[in-house]
């Protein structure tokens, strides 16, 4: 069956994926014309992707933590012309937990040098000075990247173990790029001024944000709304199967249609005069008919990426500890990270005499974690809870499991050199873009894959913007402005 999908006489505009970067292709494609009617394709029975909010009796849960904050005013504009009063403001508490103690993080000096005694803290400062006077030469890895900005005393306590038991790969395997890219402008010098002084030009140690008071996935519900309203679609159960090709040009997708009763439901076929992509890469490069070049589909194998499941415990009293979350470096435990869902917002439980607990777990789509069954993954989480200290086992009265494939994309030895021939091909196509986190293979934040998908809207309608090279660091540091000709400025801004 084929769907022209051409209504009213608007061009059609297929979108791949209704997770933040999708939904807000369609948003601002909408914004800024009345002559293009987009048809957003989600896989999936709710929209946001890994931003989503799921609920479970009541109790609503953040799929890996989403805090609202951003430098990208225009991505700051569309949260709050979409939610308006119902963002919140909330204080950023988080700490890490190693050899059986709290350590604040950001990192203050008087709680570090208590949890860690002076002798270790004495080391930790002739490490870092030793590898300022004597640091690796050309960074590669992600190890190298962190000691010549921490010293090898801190990265070997407080990011190779998290760092391994998040990637499941060793820091000699990750590259620096991703460093980079997630920890900034950061050094051991910098924090501990930033703690001694209230300095602050970074990101990831921002002491509060905003942040849906019903959780992210209400950002994304509500933006579906506003779509659907103004003439576009979002079919839900909808699987993009086949990106249809002639020459450099696509021309349709074939979707797979399925219902959680009645099961497949048969194949249809979309027509489109523009494609925005923001399923996975690998995915993609296989969907394509015919297909890319034997190396692009070789290129597209050689990509990779890390699961993630959360187990959400409800506990039968308050809140064991006020953090967001807490990061677990702690080798004993299977746990990476553990949110305390009120401390987000009080809405997300139904009960304010109980507590909603996320443990988080990083693994591979397969493995033992990922195969464990909903009782036997309630048990360990309620069992690693106990063993951390913070509740008892016996205190878990309700659980429910997420299983999120895909959730990072990962930045080994193999991965630049792949995404380089895919981003090529990809870029002779003369009506289809990618974006967003796996449609970029970038590990960014919520509001660099929507500003990606900001540019590619706006190609559509005219602009010239190479969503490739979107700078993740300008997004953070620099206030970005597109102005109507489509030119991309930015002003630097003070630290805060």
């Amino acid at each position: 069956m084929s769907n022209k999908a051409g209504k009213a006489g608007k061009s059609p505009v297929v979108v791949i994926g209704a997770g933040p970067a999708g939904l807000t292709a369609a948003y601002e494609l909408q914004k800024h014309s009345d002559a293009h009617r987009p048809i957003v394709l989600e896989a999936s029975d709710m929209v946001g992707g890994i931003s989503r909010t799921e609920t479970n009796n009541g109790y609503r849960f953040d799929i890996g933590g989403h805090r609202f904050f951003t430098k990208v005013k225009e991505v700051e504009a569309m949260w709050h012309e979409v939610l308006g009063d119902d963002f919140i403001t909330v204080p950023r508490l988080s700490r890490i937990y190693y050899r059986d103690k709290f350590f604040d993080y950001p990192l203050k000096p008087i709680n570090a040098l208590t949890s860690i005694g002076p002798y270790e803290a004495f080391r930790i400062i002739i490490s870092y000075i030793k590898w300022q006077l004597r640091p690796y030469k050309d960074e590669q890895s992600f190890e190298e990247w962190v000691i010549n900005r921490f010293g090898g005393r801190l990265y070997m306590h407080f990011f190779r173990s998290y760092t391994e038991k998040v990637w499941g790969i060793s820091g000699k395997e990750i590259r620096a790029d991703w460093a980079a890219q997630r920890i900034k402008n950061m050094s051991l010098w910098k924090v501990v001024w930033n703690a001694l002084t209230g300095a602050n030009d970074t990101a990831s140690l921002i002491e509060e944000f905003r942040y849906p008071r019903l959780g992210p996935g209400m950002m994304w519900e509500r933006t579906r709304d506003i779509v659907r309203e103004r003439g576009g679609e979002v079919r839900m159960r909808s699987e993009v199967v086949r990106v249809n090709r002639a020459g450099r040009r696509v021309t349709s997708v074939d979707v797979r249609k399925w219902d959680p009763e009645k099961g497949d439901l048969g194949t249809e076929r979309v027509e489109g005069e523009h494609f925005i992509n923001s399923m996975a890469l690998r995915d993609l490069i296989h969907a394509f008919d015919p297909p890319p070049p034997p190396e692009v589909v070789a290129a597209a194998d050689r990509l990779k990426y890390r699961d993630f499941l959360i187990v959400t415990l409800v506990l039968d009293h308050a809140d064991p500890f006020p953090d967001n979350w807490i990061y677990i470096h702690s080798p004993r435990v299977k746990v990476g990270r553990i949110q305390n869902f009120r401390a987000w917002s009080p809405e997300m439980l139904p009960d304010p005499d109980t507590a909603s607990i996320g443990m988080e777990y990083f693994c591979q789509k397969g493995d033992g974690l990922w195969t464990m069954s909903d009782e036997d993954l309630r048990a360990l989480a309620s069992r690693e809870l106990e063993q951390l200290g913070l509740a008892k086992a016996s205190d878990v009265i309700d659980a429910a499991i997420i299983r999120q494939p895909k959730a990072y994309p990962v930045y080994d030895g193999e991965y630049r050199a792949a995404l380089d021939v895919i981003e090529a091909w990809l870029k002779g196509l003369e009506n289809f873009q990618t974006v967003g986190r796996n449609g970029l293979h970038r590990y960014n934040n919520q509001d660099h894959s929507m500003l990606s998908a900001m540019y590619a809207a706006r190609n559509i309608l005219g602009e010239n913007h190479n969503i490739w090279d979107v700078n993740i660091e300008r997004s953070y540091h620099e206030e970005f402005q597109l102005d109507r000709k489509g030119k991309a400025s930015a002003l630097a801004v003070a630290a805060e």
